[in-house]
């Protein structure tokens, strides 16, 4: 929404010009409503949304975060919130309630119609995280029996609330999924033709138990715009559309990020989430790389005698270990990708190995040549000192690229997370060996005891 639009309207608000403001609103997409809602204090939350039409407020009210969707709740009558709990679909009903405390949950069910309480329970039994959790009921069910026509007579009679219209699923008489058909296999059809003989038999579909991530994985690979959710014994009991699959992506994409910077994943929003909640989030990794980082300590002190003998070798020690650290960061940044889009598998250890291994010696031999030239230019004389310098940072490249390759699959074959084995632990693990490294190859070149 444009910050003039925003201004205009938060003026109207101000100067409580709410005839104007509900003319304003009502040619406003439902998102940038709810955006504006937001910004608001919760008491003119209330009153602007009692002010939208009926229609409009319910669409509104599914794009508002949990916490302003339990306000409002709160906030309007029993007639009201019955009018939006019927109007919702049934997987934003339950993504709602999953969130909101008991005593709002025990409020929403008890306004909500028979069937429509039967409906979210239903889902609510479903496992976190599974595709039960996600799919929604409103979607177009044809019997295998029924001609073009019929099916078009029903589309139009029961196709207003479902999510998706343009793929049908075609079930037997004890509601077993049998096949699909769209609209435009529909249209290319005769009236007389059975939805038998043009549906495709060959569905792609997930169980009710299957893990959302895997659920997000087959509308990748499979470009769908929604998926047919079945239970185990093959009966359709809901759909996946794509804006919840896209949600579900955001949400691991998210989490990942979070995990590869060290931190514990939050589902909260960062500026709605509190200071210590945040500090908690985060201190058991750096307190875990602090302590982790302390072998690094203990390297050095090891290696004292060859820092008095030849002090010099102290100064190439951040520009190694940082190096390592990067590429190590960078081999394991594209694996945890190419693993999250399902390019690499478990199975594909040796072969990222023996790449990421190739690809070490390219760049560790010219970063050692640039090197080698720096340090003989800038320390005349001493070409052991720039020779020691060279073979560490080939070996730390080496190291760190082959670790950063094969921890996050090891992670993953060990059933965790491969993005904990990201930056931070990689890096960590590459300054120990690097130093290692380093430090040996000194002792035997420079003949230092």
């Amino acid at each position: 929404m444009e910050e003039n639009i925003k201004e205009i309207l938060f003026d109207l608000v101000s100067r409580k010009q709410f005839r104007q403001l509900k003319e304003k609103l009502c040619d406003m997409n439902e998102f940038d409503i709810a955006s504006f809602m937001e910004e608001l204090d919760s008491e003119k939350q209330i009153i602007v949304f009692r002010m939208l039409p009926k229609e409009l407020a319910s669409d509104v009210f599914a794009c508002l975060e949990v916490d302003t969707q339990g306000h409002i709740i709160n906030g309007i009558t029993d007639k009201e919130l019955a009018y939006i709990i019927e109007e919702l679909y049934v997987d934003d009903a339950v993504d709602m309630l999953e969130e909101l405390p008991a005593t709002v949950v025990k409020r929403v069910l008890q306004n909500a119609a028979p069937s429509t309480r039967l409906q979210i329970n239903e889902f609510l039994k479903y496992p976190e995280n599974s595709a039960g959790s996600i799919m929604t009921a409103e979607y177009i069910g044809l019997k295998k029996s029924m001609t073009v026509e019929e099916a078009f007579a029903y589309i139009r009679k029961h196709g207003y609330d479902k999510e998706t219209i343009y793929t049908c699923y075609v079930m037997d008489a004890k509601r077993m999924l049998e096949g699909v058909v769209t609209v435009k296999d529909l249209l290319m059809s005769d009236y007389e033709v059975k939805m038998e003989d043009i549906m495709d038999t060959n569905v792609i579909k997930a169980v009710t138990t299957d893990d959302k991530e895997e659920i997000a994985d087959l509308f990748n690979k499979y470009d769908l715009l929604s998926l047919p959710v079945v239970d185990h014994e093959n009966r359709l009991v809901g759909i996946v559309t794509i804006d919840d699959a896209v949600d579900v992506m955001e949400e691991e994409a998210t989490e990942d990020f979070e995990k590869m910077a060290a931190m514990h994943p939050s589902e909260k929003p960062y500026l709605k989430t509190g200071v210590f909640e945040l500090a908690k989030n985060r201190i058991v990794w750096l307190l875990v790389l602090m302590i982790s980082s302390m072998l690094t300590g203990g390297i050095l002190t090891r290696y004292e005698d060859a820092f008095k003998v030849m002090p010099l070798l102290v100064s190439f020690v951040p520009m190694l270990t940082d190096t390592g650290g990067n590429a190590g960061s960078q081999s394991s940044t594209m694996i945890i990708r190419g693993m999250t889009i399902g390019e690499i598998a478990s199975s594909d250890i040796l072969k990222v190995i023996w790449k990421e291994a190739r690809v070490s010696v390219i760049v560790g031999i010219i970063l050692g040549a640039v090197n080698f030239i720096r340090l003989v230019a800038q320390y005349p004389g001493q070409p052991l000192v720039a020779l020691t310098v060279v073979l560490a940072l080939f070996a730390t490249v080496f190291v760190a690229k082959v670790i950063g390759g094969m921890l996050p699959i090891a992670a993953k074959k060990l059933h965790l997370d491969p993005a904990i084995m990201a930056a931070p632990l990689i890096t960590t693990i590459v300054d120990a060996v690097s130093l290692v490294i380093y430090f040996q190859i000194a002792v035997e070149l420079l003949h230092i005891k």
